[in-house]
């Protein structure tokens, strides 16, 4: 059999035209092809990325007159059979479910692409908790491998009976060592009693105070790290010390507000003047991590629910599951009804013991030269003068926050990487890198492409036996990142293939992290033999930390999902010190005109001013803009990139080369 392949723009469905699908091109020595077999086999030697989604049978393959393969003659696929089929088992039937409710997406089929429909590393472990709930079971590695509902039903597993049940994880109790990300907060300095996380919830006028709190409790009994007390004593590093659920505690966690005078919805002022209260509340130090004030309306008005969270203990990630386990622990409540939220199955305490080990590890030490080389060199300067921690402190923030139309949004989340192959981290990536260059360039700070920043994760890859979809806790990774996208602006807003070699070369940069960046930070913090060698690098002047798309609530679920107006709870004490000269905060939430991506840029108000960092924001809409541009009008068929082509040892440039020879 001889396999030709080509980028083609058939459309895969009617309602999604233009994405992008790989098209393969067949021929056999006699007789006919089994595509079945061959697509099975294709599934076991390439990325899931690089297999044709359709497959044409051809007598010969069609050649120009210097023998190379003419992709002008290559034919369509006529019916493209193996694109957009429905559900064959109830295994597919779930998942199909699970994309569509996560996603918001209309309709699903089997052959769609998880990313390319909107999906991120964030969301995807929200359908790895989903599923298994459902009875499936794979991890977030697997979500990336294999990208479809059909290639993920394929290698998923049932669950077996009474496993949901299964007791906690024993080892949930007792003392925690420091992570990375607490150790960067030690480092860092500064008052830490007030740092926090907050949401504010729609909450449903049967709401009761008793019923909330034996939510509450459930929620603290069943995530152990929310009970834990921080203990500052050792030297150098802080530890978390988790002591046994005993069924109490929420009672002084949880305060009723009564706002039922308002004629209107509660105030903003209001609930601000509490959530500030409940921030004073928290004390590490002695265990008071979780605050609750419910805002009650009265018995027939929805009312809100402010939750105020300890950052050392919560992540934006686990919001995705405390917000639906306080929701269906206050349901059974209401109801008088026994029930049990579902097990943790890795511990905050188990995972945080593992780290040691793995930051002492042959294959993560020998990564010390590539963390070195990525701060090595220059670094253009952001503002006139370096950032001084001694002064630049959160009580003298500025903010300035850029919402993208629906349309972008929606371009950035599916458009682009459908088209291009990419993440939308990359796309965001890619547009930011460009803009913080032409930016420098105008202030005349610098002239280059490159761009040096730290880059915030999740931080909750999955190693061994370790399974986090269901752990809370602030697992947050950071690590340098220096991005080159080898495109200038002018070339950006010129067209052409430059878009689409800025997104391959910061993909490939990116995806070229080792562990997406984590064992950084075990090597940072918690490896004695490297851990001064990379305190004495360059630290980057921007924190780049994009947040994926929250959706607290069930579809079509108005309670328990996150409050529309708009409220501000200090995020940290005022006399915290900056640990950058600019940092961006993205996240995508879902409105009634659709998802709108919202960007948060903070910064010590001294180093810029308001036009300055406005100027910036607009840069980098302008280049998502032209970025969608090039995915729509299709005029550069992206080529493969070094982590395509796992069996060859490539450079981006190779492949670019090789690439140009084939087309001539």
């Amino acid at each position: 059999v001889t396999t030709e392949s080509a980028w083609t723009r058939w459309p895969s469905h009617e309602d999604r035209p233009g994405i992008r699908q790989l098209v393969g091109y067949v021929t056999a020595a006699a007789g006919s092809v089994d595509t079945a077999t061959l697509r099975t086999h294709l599934q076991a030697v390439l990325p899931s990325h690089m297999v044709p989604s359709a497959l044409v049978e051809l007598d010969t393959i069609p050649l120009t007159v210097n023998g190379k393969v003419d992709k002008t003659a290559l034919p369509a696929p006529e019916t493209a059979p193996e694109a957009g089929r429905r559900p064959r088992n109830a295994r597919e039937e779930i998942l199909c479910e699970l994309f569509a409710d996560l996603l918001a997406v209309a309709d699903v089929t089997i052959d769609d692409n998880f990313f390319a429909l909107g999906g991120d590393s964030i969301v995807s472990i929200q359908l790895v908790s989903r599923a298994r709930t459902a009875g499936l079971v794979f991890t977030s590695k697997d979500v990336f491998q294999r990208q479809t509902v059909a290639e993920l039903a394929a290698v998923a597993t049932e669950e077996t009976p009474g496993a949901s049940d299964a007791a906690p994880d024993i080892e949930s109790v007792g003392s925690v060592p420091s992570t990375p990300i607490m150790e960067w907060l030690r480092e860092l300095g500064g008052p830490v009693q007030g740092f926090n996380q907050s949401v504010l919830l729609r909450v449903p006028a049967g709401l009761t105070l008793e019923s909330l709190v034996t939510a509450v409790q459930a929620v603290l009994d069943r995530h152990d790290v929310l009970r834990s007390r921080l203990d500052r004593s050792g030297f150098p590093q802080w530890r978390l010390e988790v002591p046994p659920a005993d069924g109490t505690g929420a009672h002084s966690c949880v305060r009723r507000i009564d706002v039922s005078g308002h004629e209107a919805d509660t105030p903003a002022t209001v609930i601000e003047e509490q959530g500030e209260a409940a921030r004073g509340e928290l004390d590490p130090e002695a265990g008071n991590m979780v605050r609750a004030v419910w805002f009650d309306a009265g018995p027939r008005r929805p009312g809100r629910l402010l939750l105020v969270i300890h950052h050392l203990v919560v992540d934006g990630v686990s919001w995705r599951i405390l917000v639906p386990d306080l929701m269906e622990a206050w349901l059974a409540a209401a109801k008088g009804s026994p029930f049990s939220l579902e097990p943790v199955r890795t511990s905050f305490r188990a995972w945080a013991q593992s780290n040691a080990d793995r930051a002492r590890a042959p294959e993560v030490e020998a990564e010390l030269p590539l963390w070195q080389q990525m701060t090595a060199g220059q670094d253009a300067p952001l503002a006139t003068r370096p950032l001084d921690p001694a002064t630049e402190v959160r009580g003298t923030a500025a903010r300035h926050t850029t919402v993208l139309s629906a349309e972008l949004t929606t371009a950035v989340l599916t458009t682009v990487p459908a088209a291009a192959g990419a993440r939308t981290d990359e796309v965001l990536l890619t547009a930011f890198a460009l803009a913080v260059a032409e930016w420098r360039r105008h202030r005349g700070t610098g002239t280059g492409s490159k761009v040096l920043l730290h880059l915030e994760g999740h931080g909750r890859d999955e190693t061994g036996a370790a399974e986090l979809s269901r752990t809370v806790g602030w697992f947050t990774a950071m690590c340098p990142l220096r991005l080159d996208p080898g495109v200038r602006w002018h070339e950006l807003r010129a067209g052409g293939p430059a878009a689409g070699t800025a997104l391959r070369r910061v993909g490939e940069q990116i995806r070229a992290l080792p562990s997406k960046g984590r064992t950084y930070g075990l090597l940072r913090h918690l490896n004695p033999a490297t851990a001064d060698v990379l305190a004495a690098a360059p630290v980057p002047q921007i924190a780049f930390n994009y947040l994926g798309r929250a959706r607290a609530g069930g579809a079509g679920t108005a309670d328990w999902s996150v409050a529309p107006e708009g409220v501000h709870i200090p995020v940290m004490d005022d006399a915290m010190p900056f640990a950058h000269s600019l940092e961006l905060n993205a996240i995508v939430r879902d409105t009634d005109d659709g998802p709108r991506l919202s960007a948060t840029w903070s910064w010590p108000g001294s180093l810029f001013d308001q036009e300055e960092i406005h100027a910036l924001s607009e840069l980098w809409t302008e280049a998502l803009d032209a970025l969608t541009a090039h995915a729509v009008a299709g005029d550069d068929q992206a080529g493969p990139t070094p982590s395509d082509l796992a069996l060859v040892d490539l450079l981006q440039d190779d492949i670019d080369d090789l690439e140009a020879d084939w087309r001539m």
